[in-house]
């Protein structure tokens, strides 16, 4: 990057942690901290849900998956706008009515104290683990730029986000989230002119759609119904819906921040926005990286997008093999080029028969170019058995690193710094209050002042944050981060909805059925996740279906007197 580069991103890193500090000053209880004095407006809410989403896995993975495989991962999220409905009519005015800091506080009053502890726990590992991934995700980008060990890099960002979340608790957290969601709103709009800008001359988005079209990119909608597929339209609005309304609805990282609003409406209100935003905001940054994949039919990508697994290769004594097989791919993307000219002119003429020929011809490159890039993962292995040798995340980062103009390259890098901070500071938050107020303040020290407990939380943020820095090193193995970290909340969250499901609206299964019913149910998953049985989004309707049912079974061997009620209507 150029100084002008760097200028930039540090300008826009520096404005947002001091902005942080300056709006959380003040704060002198456990309120303050945790929920920012249940004082913030429904826009904040709003823009604070969607900036706790969207990671920086989202805009390093999600463009690198749609260029490898296409545009059916929007699918994932067609079941969110529904889950924001349900959520609006029945969790929120319930968590507002009863005054809590966490959802998983309903629990004990719902049925008991290890019910409840036992759903914080499970959001307390997942959760934990799938910070340490997001902080892991920006730090690929400062590991490529300088070309030192990821390892420093991680420390970095870790270390920054640590900072000023300790400092400022959930206010430091959700203005920032505005201001973070704003940039990078305007930072999108401007990639994805420039992506269509850097596009040949007589190459405008019609043709390069089609282009993508023609090699099976622009597969948004999949209306199969196969339980193996991970992206279609069912699994999307099915198992999706049961992701989405678990890890917004028991999820403390989003609970957390539409507890903060003022009123019922601002919490509803902030739902909503993010219901009616997330779908598009995903299907655009989808469809950058479809249009960066049509770039590249134009112009030679790298062999491996993964420069530094390259440049082991290049250090190895398979450094002549490697040679051959860039002399390949070089050949084999020239003869792509010359194809795509017919298939251009083929489409302004709408010349059906040109098209068709020009497609076949088009795929049988396609297979070259990725017989090519197979034979260089296989050389990669053999040099280091382990070498990372997926290249997903990587893929949008070596496009706006060689292709933008100085200055814009730091902004759209400082976008993925913003998102990983503002998705990174609401989970530490998250688990700090969980932590304390399902943990510490249950069962630990019952009876500490306001001052001892706001002195705790910043200790307990600490700590969580050195966890998630410890995680995020060992997550280079894990492929395509947005897909893992999915994974991972597809193994707890079907669970944990289970029991608030149960909590609402199945009143005669009391805390000893439904606490074995979620230990039996999370056994279950881990086994069907590991036999591989389903894709992974079923995971989430089958959990909660589990606890349900199981709930339900073990209840007729429990006496009732022994069950706490508590009475959802009030």
């Amino acid at each position: 990057m150029s100084g002008y580069d760097w200028a930039v991103l540090f300008a826009t890193i520096a404005l947002i942690i001091c902005y942080g500090i300056y709006k959380s000053k003040g704060i002198k209880n456990i309120d303050g901290y945790l929920l920012g004095n249940r004082s913030l407006p429904w826009y904040n809410v709003g823009l604070s849900v969607m900036a706790t989403q969207a990671s920086a896995i989202t805009f390093l993975s999600a463009p690198g998956l749609a260029y490898s495989s296409g545009m059916s991962f929007v699918q994932f999220y067609f079941g969110l706008p529904l889950a924001m409905i349900v959520l609006c009519i029945t969790f929120v005015p319930i968590f507002h009515r009863l005054r809590v800091f966490t959802a998983y506080e309903f629990l004990e009053k719902r049925f008991d104290i290890k019910t409840r502890a036992l759903t914080a726990i499970l959001f307390l590992i997942q959760r934990g683990i799938s910070t340490g991934i997001t902080i892991f995700a920006p730090s690929i980008i400062l590991s490529t730029i300088l070309h030192i060990d990821v390892t420093y890099t991680t420390l970095f960002i870790g270390s920054l986000v640590v900072l000023y979340t300790v400092y400022g608790g959930t206010k430091a957290v959700s203005y920032t989230q505005v201001l973070q969601m704003s940039i990078i709103f305007g930072g999108l709009l401007v990639a994805g002119i420039m992506v269509v800008h850097l596009l040949p001359q007589e190459v405008g988005l019609v043709e390069a759609l089609h282009i993508a079209g023609k090699s099976g990119k622009t597969n948004a909608i999949d209306l199969t119904f196969d339980l193996d597929n991970q992206y279609t339209l069912w699994t999307g609005l099915i198992g999706g819906f049961f992701l989405q309304l678990s890890y917004f609805g028991t999820d403390q990282s989003q609970v957390g921040r539409y507890l903060t609003s003022s009123s019922i409406r601002d919490s509803r209100q902030g739902l909503l926005m993010n219901g009616l935003l997330k779908v598009p905001m995903q299907f655009a940054i989808l469809l950058i990286g479809v249009l960066v994949f049509a770039y590249y039919q134009y112009n030679t990508p790298p062999i491996f997008f993964n420069q530094q697994e390259v440049a082991k290769l290049k250090t190895s004594s398979h450094h002549h093999e490697l040679q051959k097989l860039e002399k390949q791919h070089t050949a084999v993307y020239q003869e792509k080029q010359a194809v795509l000219d017919e298939l251009v002119h083929a489409v302004k003429t709408d010349d059906d028969a040109a098209i068709a020929r020009t497609r076949g011809r088009l795929q049988e490159t396609d297979r070259k170019s990725q017989e090519v890039r197979q034979q260089v993962i296989d050389l990669m292995k053999k040099n280091d058995s382990n070498a990372e040798t997926n290249d997903n995340n990587y893929v949008f980062l070596s496009f706006v690193t060689s292709t933008f103009p100085k200055g814009l390259i730091g902004l759209l890098v400082a976008i993925i710094f913003l998102a990983s901070m503002g998705a990174t500071s609401s989970a530490i938050n998250s688990l700090a209050s969980t932590t304390i107020v399902d943990i510490y303040k249950r069962f630990v020290n019952k009876n500490d002042s306001d001052r001892g407990y706001l002195n705790a939380s910043r200790v307990i943020t600490f700590i969580w944050g050195i966890f998630t820095i410890l995680i995020a090193l060992y997550a280079s193995q894990l492929g395509n981060l947005l897909e893992a970290v999915n994974i991972l909340g597809s193994l707890f969250y079907g669970t944990i909805l289970g029991i608030f499901i149960v909590a609402f609206y199945v009143k005669r299964v009391g805390g000893m059925a439904v606490f074995w019913a979620a230990v039996i149910t999370e056994a279950i998953i881990v086994i069907i996740w590991n036999m591989d049985i389903v894709a992974f989004l079923w995971l989430n309707l089958i959990g909660c279906a589990l606890v349900v049912i199981i709930g339900l079974i073990l209840q007729q061997f429990v006496s009732n007197n022994k069950d706490k009620r508590f009475p959802i209507q009030s």
